[in-house]
């Protein structure tokens, strides 16, 4: 995928770490969308996106920590799900993120062996579904596997 002009400039590697690792984790849980997000400029900066509206992704391009799924994730450092986003009120989503057409969704925060936030990780089912607590370590890991292999690209 294209980096969007407006992010940060990511390093290509850091780019096709991401794929790799959004193409494992959609796989993996039977997801139909998501993102992969990573720390620049004291912002999450999008890294990877598989099946976002193309529109979406000019709105998510650059996401403030604190700010929607990916934003809570990274400040709370752990998961952040949605049974169905269509119908959420929490006010955790951005309003245009129900665009995805997205329902069951998860956000995990990267955070490599030292403790340092590299990214967020978010996949979603086009149905509701309740993330499990082991869905949501088991996700947690593969994120980590991501921090680490960026944190050894530095």
């Amino acid at each position: 995928m294209e980096t969007p002009s407006a992010l940060p400039k990511l390093d290509s590697r850091f780019v096709e770490e991401s794929l790799k690792t959004l193409d494992h984790a959609l796989a993996r849980f039977e997801c139909q969308a998501g993102t992969v997000h990573l720390m620049s400029d004291g912002v999450l900066a999008l890294a990877a996106s598989r099946n976002i509206p193309e529109f979406v992704v000019g709105l998510v391009a650059v996401v403030p920590v604190g700010k929607g799924i990916a934003g809570l994730a990274a400040e709370r450092r752990e998961a952040v799900s949605l049974c169905n986003l269509q119908t959420d009120t929490s006010g955790q989503a951005r309003p245009n993120a129900k665009a995805t057409g997205m329902e069951g969704s998860v956000a995990v925060p990267a955070i490599d062996g030292e403790g340092v936030l590299r990214g967020v990780l978010g996949i979603a089912k086009a149905e509701a579904h309740d993330w499990s607590d082991a869905e949501k370590a088991d996700l947690l890991g593969v994120a980590a596997d991501l921090a680490e292999r960026l944190g050894g690209m530095r």
